[in-house]
């Protein structure tokens, strides 16, 4: 017998088979699998993560943006030509304009990029609030900053600046607009035949003569005849207030100042000759003012003759000094303020009469009797006949 089938049975011994190949193979495409799916979970939690900020982020955006971008739009960016521009092109700042107004304005005349580019500028540049009104010469695709000190440089200004000089009449005034501005006499005396249109108070019983402040005045391009006029009244009805005059007396007061501009030579005679005005009006002297009567006639004083002043028969020219009593039924020019204050403050004297003894200084003596009157008039005919 063999010896296997011998004594007690022995316990059998097996050992684990060595791991198949296919084995070694699926468990490790199993924990690729886990690690791939761990790195897919990681990558959503990244990007959950920043969906929830970004969105946090907009809504910050949503809320303070304009803090940050100057009052534009939230999607707007800061865009800037970098100049220094070309060409030229007129805009126009009208009064109470706010940097964003303005800017604007600029944006739609091909100035600036954009309104934030110049509001920005605007707040960085502390003299910017000092940008009058006007309209002005500037250039296409400027630099923001260049068109805000362009906006600060008067030389920019464009306008015509017409002076008036004291005692001018109306007809006057409105030859002297049409050669500056190019605004017709017709428009001119269109506009001063409505009192309404121009603001001329009642007082002036719808005659602008008196009204027409004489000062200098920026007269932008495009202005109305009826605008400019309006200036002109209206600082002589500010004037009046200002100096505390009651309005049922502007016409009046307006009356006499326009006599003693036309006829005062220097500064320091016209209150004396505001006194001798008032002095003929209280004894119900006639005027007997050259001034007046040309002004009635359409002439200069030098053209008046002795026949224009002695009309012989009624019915007389209202104008007609010598022969009407009283104030003419208009002024007779446009009166500075100098005048207005002689006829508010005259003098203090008994004077009736007035002559200009010399042409050239001015020189002017007083009288209270005629005798008097009549040696300073020969004092005049003495300087006339020396200097023929």
């Amino acid at each position: 017998m063999s010896d296997l089938f011998l004594g007690a049975p022995q316990q059998e011994h097996h050992e684990a088979p060595p791991p198949s190949r296919r084995s070694r193979r699926d468990s490790q495409e199993q924990r690729a699998k886990q690690k791939k799916h761990r790195r897919r979970r990681s990558v959503v939690v990244l990007l959950l993560a920043l969906v929830l900020v970004g969105g946090a982020g907009f809504v910050v955006w949503s809320v303070f943006g304009d803090l940050f971008s100057g009052g534009g739009s939230a999607d707007e960016t800061v865009q800037d030509y970098p100049g220094p521009g070309s060409g030229e092109v007129q805009v126009t700042v009208a009064s109470g304009d706010s940097g964003g107004a303005i800017g604007q304005t600029l944006v739609d005349a091909g100035v600036v990029a954009t309104v934030n580019a110049f509001t920005s500028a605007y707040a960085a540049n502390p003299a910017a609030t000092g940008i009058q009104p006007g309209t002005y010469g500037l250039q296409l695709e400027m630099k923001a900053s260049d068109a805000v000190a362009a906006l600060l440089d008067p030389a920019n200004r464009v306008s015509n600046r017409v002076t008036i000089p004291e005692g001018y009449t109306a007809k006057q005034i409105y030859q002297r607009v049409y050669e500056v501005t190019g605004i017709t006499v017709e428009d001119l005396e269109a506009a001063a035949a409505d009192p309404a249109e121009i603001g001329l108070p009642a007082e002036a019983g719808g005659n602008v003569e008196g009204w027409l402040f004489p000062a200098t005045y920026e007269v932008e391009p495009g202005s109305s005849a009826a605008s400019v006029l309006t200036q002109m009244v209206g600082r002589t009805t500010a004037l009046l207030t200002s100096k505390g005059v009651a309005q049922d007396q502007w016409e009046t007061v307006l009356n006499k100042a326009s006599i003693v501009e036309r006829e005062g030579k220097l500064d320091e005679d016209r209150a004396k000759m505001a006194r001798a005005i008032q002095n003929r009006l209280d004894i119900e002297m006639p005027l007997q003012i050259d001034a007046i009567n040309a002004y009635g006639l359409g002439i200069s004083g030098t053209e008046l003759t002795y026949a224009d002043t002695s009309q012989a028969q009624p019915p007389y020219n209202p104008y007609n000094s010598y022969k009407v009593p009283g104030l003419p039924p208009t002024p007779i020019a446009n009166p500075g303020e100098v005048s207005i204050d002689a006829v508010l403050n005259p003098a203090d004297g008994p004077w009736l009469f007035w002559v200009t003894v010399n042409l050239d200084t001015g020189e002017t003596k007083f009288a209270e009797t005629y005798d008097e009157h009549k040696v300073n008039e020969a004092e005049l005919r003495e300087w006339q006949a020396a200097n023929q």
